[in-house]
């Protein structure tokens, strides 16, 4: 399976493409969208989008993870922020992608072992993992790879919380209703 995780943003978006299985995950790209704050947003937008459906022609991931929205202090900031992250799913969408929404907190969870991690931690572990490089320059790199391990680990640790039922969540784990 190839996961495209995003980490989206409005100046740099980052985007890592992993190569998931039971085993072990490796890196196949990753890089980060930078987009000049003189443009206007829509553009901004659009670039963004343009540059993801590039990279999903190329690499072909069969599903997208995404950082969720946190809010800030900033209502403008968390607004520009659903913005980027909505053309980031539209991307996916467009090409047909199940996309899949992981919280910060649950991202550092999973690949650090600690919902309130640095970005240093995260950084850390995520070049432990997939052997990346450490002298890449953005940490929006690093956090789109985190959330392509996330949703790797949700995916192959059996925790796939994407049930729609309790009746399909109590089928798949009988062991762990009591009774």
């Amino acid at each position: 399976m190839i996961i495209l995780g995003v980490d989206p943003g409005t100046l740099l978006t980052g985007y890592a493409v992993i190569e998931s299985n039971h085993h072990k995950p490796r890196i196949i790209a990753s890089n980060v969208i930078k987009i000049s704050s003189a443009n206007e947003l829509p553009v901004r937008l659009k670039q963004i989008y343009d540059t993801l459906i590039n990279v999903i022609d190329k690499y072909e991931p069969d599903e997208l993870a995404i950082e969720t929205a946190f809010y800030s202090k900033n209502v403008q900031s968390t607004l520009k922020l659903g913005h980027a992250r909505g053309v980031s799913i539209l991307a996916a969408v467009n090409k047909k992608i199940p996309a899949v929404e992981y919280s910060p907190r649950e991202i550092k969870k999973s690949v650090v072992g600690n919902g309130n991690a640095s970005k240093e931690q995260v950084k850390f572990m995520v070049c432990q993992i997939l052997k990346m490089k450490t002298g890449i320059k953005f940490f929006d790199v690093f956090d789109a790879a985190a959330v392509a391990l996330c949703h790797h680990n949700r995916i192959f640790s059996g925790n796939s919380n994407s049930y729609k039922t309790w009746k399909d969540f109590i089928r798949d784990n009988p062991s762990r209703v009591r009774k």
